[in-house]
């Protein structure tokens, strides 16, 4: 099976199957993928490549300011889309002080969302649950909104720590093309920040370890704080992980 999907357009395109999982079980291939913005799913190849993959859902995890600046992805008949931003303290990565410690600073960030983002990181969870047909998430890059829900969705599935931090790395592999992006839709400003676009494990790992510190675990975090209860990791694991 293929993990990275390439398209004209979106990047960061990434298949979630295939990791091991609870009960000696494995997540399913071709049930959930990850994205960066799919305002950028115009072209026809695109389009039908994306219709070949029979998504169902869209969670496009932007704040709506940024869907009227980029764009969502096109109205397609069968693909319901969900605009539920988590994310309720904009910062801007660009100019984030190069003096501080990055992955600090980002997996900070990431605490805000989850203390924030609740009710929205709860919907979420509960669409990929009880979705019939695939589905897809995304905010603009795929990296840190999108890393936070494959985090989750990962770990209530049974994935190891290990997997989660690699899977939430595979970023690394774009981001020259997010540091193009960004100097092409933002000429003749500065990049202040050295770090942007990058994904290290150790930014999701700092993540897990402040949620487990907080909670207990991750698991706990969900099912306690975030309320997805344990009958709603059954349906998320009956229908995401092999018989």
């Amino acid at each position: 099976m293929t993990r990275h999907l390439t398209f004209e357009g979106p990047h960061n395109f990434r298949d979630l199957g295939g990791y091991p999982a609870a009960d000696g079980r494995s997540v399913r291939w071709g049930r959930l993928y990850r994205s960066a913005s799919l305002g950028t799913l115009t072209s026809p190849a695109d389009l039908e490549r994306f219709r070949a993959l029979d998504i169902g859902t869209v969670i496009d995890l932007r704040y709506p300011w940024e869907i009227a600046r980029k764009g969502r992805i096109p109205e397609l008949d069968g693909v319901a889309y969900h605009n539920l931003s988590i994310e309720h303290r904009p910062y801007d990565q660009a100019e984030i002080d190069p003096e501080v410690d990055p992955w600090r600073h980002l997996a900070d960030r990431f605490a805000e969302v989850a203390e924030d983002g609740v009710a929205e990181i709860r919907q979420v969870l509960e669409l990929i649950a009880r979705a019939d047909r695939p589905v897809v998430f995304h905010c603009a890059s795929g990296k840190d909104r999108t890393g936070l829900i494959a985090a989750l969705a990962l770990t209530l599935l049974g994935v190891g720590e290990d997997d989660v931090a690699a899977d939430f790395a595979l970023t690394e592999l774009v981001t020259a093309r997010l540091v193009a992006d960004w100097r092409a839709g933002n000429p003749g400003r500065a990049l202040r920040w050295p770090a942007f676009g990058r994904a290290p494990e150790k930014v999701i790992r700092l993540v897990l370890a402040d949620l487990t510190a907080a909670h207990g675990s991750v698991h706990a975090y969900a099912t306690g704080k975030v309320g997805f209860d344990e009958a709603l990791v059954g349906e998320l694991r009956a229908r995401l992980l092999t018989a």
